[in-house]
């Protein structure tokens, strides 16, 4: 079984050219049918200009931009012919069966909780990161959809990343933490130590708080915070690691001795840097929309957009919709967890 993947090509900073150059890719790797949505003038002229082939793609046009810096809101009720909300639109009707975008992250959020409503007992939708760690890989949820969140939402988030990694990572019963200032249960903002009982009563494999010092280490394998922390720490983590990675280089090339190692180490260095490299891991799902939805980062290029669209071929192929439903509506039912929330 085919797929119709549905892509914005307006939507991130090398847009249209790195965003197109990643369809191709894709289409290079999978049996899928990709759905450029964008200005179709540009579309076209890209192909042909690189000589490939118009019938390997569906084009859509959309001629309206929504650019980085509008507000989610407004450009998504204003911009009606944008890529966002003409491709969202796209898998609301059924006509497509995902949809991709590396553009505002807030309009696609925004547009998917419009268009495609909330999976049934999901409050807010979160956007899932998979994080590159010391022992593989750990889902960070939220990074950016929300920045103000209560108990019953970070605590969905937990439940809904507890789903995610057992479907796509093969997990049975995986740890799940909250990200906190101190492990102490006592410690932080009155939300989170709701969210920490709510945790504790609950049948999943909470771990307890962790602090930023542990995002990195894979000892947990779904670690929930709000959007705003989420996506600092998120942000953070990425400059540490360019400037630590050139700062080890510079250091290196300063005598022949670190020259002649960085030569031999050559590899080892090519396999660390994919490691820690967002494009390897493609996009991130919007988790809690009733449809599937993958957001890339703003500064995608090619090989990010091919592994955001195949990210979304492979949410495709799991029943993730209905599972986290299941599983909300389960856990929530609980007597103790019900009593907490009506404290």
């Amino acid at each position: 079984m085919s797929y119709k993947i549905a892509l914005d090509v307006s939507g991130g900073d090398s847009a249209p050219d790195e965003i197109i150059e990643g369809a191709v890719l894709a289409k290079k790797e999978l049996n899928e049918d990709i759905v450029l949505v964008g200005v179709e003038k540009e579309i076209k002229t890209y192909l042909n200009k690189h000589k490939h082939s118009l019938s390997d793609f569906i084009i859509v046009d959309a001629p309206e931009k929504i650019e980085m810096n509008e507000s989610p809101l407004i450009s998504v009720r204003t911009k009606k012919k944008s890529s966002i909300v003409v491709g969202m639109e796209m898998h609301k009707q059924k006509e497509v069966d995902a949809f991709v975008s590396c553009g505002n992250t807030g309009s696609v959020v925004c547009a998917a909780t419009i268009k495609l409503r909330l999976i049934e007992g999901v409050e807010r939708p979160g956007i899932a990161l998979m994080l590159p760690t010391k022992q593989g890989v750990s889902l960070v949820i939220d990074v950016g959809a929300n920045i103000d969140c209560k108990a019953i939402h970070l605590f969905h988030y937990g439940i809904m990343a507890s789903v995610y990694c057992e479907l796509f990572l093969n997990k049975k019963t995986p740890s799940v933490g909250l990200l906190n200032i101190g492990e102490e249960a006592s410690k932080g903002l009155e939300v989170l130590k709701k969210v920490h009982k709510l945790f504790t009563v609950s049948p999943l494999n909470f771990t307890g708080n962790l602090e930023a010092k542990e995002l990195l280490s894979g000892n947990c394998d779904c670690i929930v915070c709000d959007g705003f922390v989420g996506n600092i720490a998120l942000k953070v983590a990425e400059g540490s690691a360019e400037i630590i990675a050139k700062s080890f280089i510079e250091a290196m090339k300063k005598n022949f001795i670190g020259k002649v190692g960085l030569f031999l180490s050559k590899n080892n260095l090519l396999e660390f840097k994919r490691s820690i490299n967002y494009a390897e891991y493609g996009g991130a799902p919007l988790l809690g929309v009733d449809g599937i939805v993958i957001i890339g980062h703003g500064r995608s290029n090619s090989l990010a957009v091919k592994n955001a669209i195949k990210v979304a071929v492979r949410e495709l192929k799991r029943d993730l919709t209905k599972s986290i439903s299941r599983r909300i509506n389960d856990i929530c039912q609980n007597s103790r967890v019900r009593e907490i929330f009506a404290s």
